[in-house]
């Protein structure tokens, strides 16, 4: 098989052993970006005279064992919303094109002194808010198993580098399921950790108490051995847990006897397509076969969750982007009267459609005589949600659900109906308002062949047993490559 056809651990253990140059792992990977990125566009930003810069430091490390971690010489594409010093950062928006930070974000930081090569930046929804990856200043993404069809996101850029094996393994970012969606859209597996668990230090905030930075990868395996790697506590960021341990291969474990798992009955009602609908009851029989103790039970409130979200996000989102005033740094409008003036044209031009509408929508949540009635009702049901999950894992260890109620739409669809592209979130965003952890793993295809992926939902600091769940379902299914890797060029539009 191809290098870029391995997962990120079997490179990492070929380049380990001498039997792959780092340098050959590069070239594998530019070369499938040259095959395949006119077609589905995944990048913003290619680096390659750094790469390879660092390709030649880290090969001189391996070889004299000084570098012994997994990753080590593995190509990492990073979704556009983290800080990475000296290469550009734009979160696929017009204010901030030409933004070079000056600083590296603590996760990305992380798997560079473990050795992993950075080839580029993904594209992505302007400023993560977006569930498809149309939203982005730059173009489009199209999913490489129908590119007719949307990735999924706001991480759809780094969900579609690794379906298409443009790089080994990237990291996306979850607010309201921009890793597990898009995830299961292209066919990969996305982790979501516990709020706090990775460092949010130079992560540009979209929703500063939803955000989270996550690994996205062919398998599960991957994910676990990314996630022990980026994990850390950082005193930098506020929000950061320090664990007890950040062991989270240790649960790679293909065992499930008498693990308790729940279906919520609420997520299995009119909206959810009836292919996720079997392809996610069927995953709930190979897990009992396996051992799994498997119940329904009600979870409520579900209905709840998308207001709730959405409030909560846009009135945070209009706070964050406040910054972005083309004062200090990123687009300033050419022609302007003052100061007000220059704010107001900066802003109106730099930003795109769907962001001028969440920051207006959470300036009028925030804003006096509104604020009672919506904004700290969302957060009151934020509370109550977190109450029902509570309940729910006294019964549970993990919670089966759908990732997403359809498989890919196609692109235009979405954005010709907002709304409903919000719903399309209701089996992800509650999870990012309880903090819980939260994987999706491939578990199907659909009649046009497009990837169902199925989500295993846990407590808070229970990433081992979503993960072994994960795993154990896994080792039952074949990994299966989208057609672009298999031809090239575009297969179906």
């Amino acid at each position: 098989m191809e290098l870029m056809g391995l997962t990120a651990v079997e490179l990492g253990k070929k380049i380990q052993a001498g039997e792959v140059k780092v340098k050959e792992a590069l070239d594998a990977a530019y070369k499938q970006i040259e095959k395949v990125e006119g077609t589905i566009h995944s990048f913003v930003t290619i680096e390659k005279e750094e790469a390879y810069q660092c390709a030649n430091k880290v090969q001189q490390l391996i070889d004299t064992k000084k570098l012994t971690s997994i990753l080590s010489g593995v190509p990492v594409a990073i979704k556009d919303n983290m800080c990475t010093k000296g290469l550009r950062t734009t979160c696929s928006s017009k204010i901030l094109e030409n933004f070079v930070p000056s600083y590296t974000a603590e996760a990305v930081k992380n798997l560079e002194k473990a050795g992993a090569i950075i080839i580029g930046k993904t594209n992505m929804d302007e400023f993560a808010m977006g569930s498809t990856t149309e939203t982005s200043f730059y173009g489009i993404t199209k999913n490489p198993w129908n590119t007719a069809h949307v990735p999924g996101g706001s991480s759809g850029g780094s969900c579609t580098a690794v379906a298409a094996e443009e790089c080994s393994f990237a990291l996306g970012s979850d607010t309201g399921g921009s890793i597990r969606q898009p995830s299961s859209f292209c066919g990969v597996t996305g982790i979501k950790p516990t709020y706090g668990t990775i460092s949010r230090y130079g992560l540009i905030a979209y929703g500063s108490s939803l955000d989270q930075i996550g690994p996205i990868a062919k398998d599960v395996t991957d994910c676990a051995v990314i996630l022990e790697t980026i994990s850390s506590y950082d005193p930098k960021d506020s929000t950061s847990i320090k664990r007890e341990s950040y062991h989270f291969t240790s649960a790679l474990k293909d065992s499930v006897k008498g693990m308790r798992i729940g279906i919520p009955r609420d997520y299995f009602t009119d909206g959810l397509e009836e292919e996720v609908k079997e392809s996610i009851l069927q995953v709930a029989d190979i897990l009992k076969e396996k051992g799994a103790i498997v119940e329904e039970f009600d979870l409520s409130l579900v209905e709840y969750a998308i207001p709730a979200y959405y409030i909560i996000a846009s009135a945070e989102a209009s706070s964050n982007l406040a910054r972005f005033d083309g004062v200090k740094y990123g687009y300033r409008t050419k022609e302007y009267e003052g100061l007000h003036n220059m704010y107001k044209k900066t802003r109106s031009e730099g930003f795109g459609a769907e962001v001028k509408r969440r920051i207006m929508l959470g300036s009028f949540v925030l804003s006096s005589g509104y604020y009672d009635a919506y904004y700290l009702k969302a957060l009151r049901t934020k509370a109550l949600i977190k109450q029902a999950f509570d309940k729910a894992f006294q019964s549970f260890d993990v919670i089966l659900a759908p990732a997403s109620p359809t498989t890919a739409p196609l692109i235009g669809e979405s954005l010709n109906d907002p709304i409903k592209m919000y719903l399309g979130d209701i089996y992800t965003v509650a999870v990012n308002l309880a903090g819980l952890p939260g994987i999706t793993v491939p578990c199907g295809l659909d009649k046009k062949g497009l990837p169902i992926g199925v989500q295993f939902l846990g407590d808070c600091f229970m990433e081992e047993k979503i993960i072994r769940a994960a795993y154990t379902f896994e080792q039952t299914k074949k990994y299966i490559r989208c057609p672009i890797c298999e031809k090239g060029g575009n297969q179906h539009e």
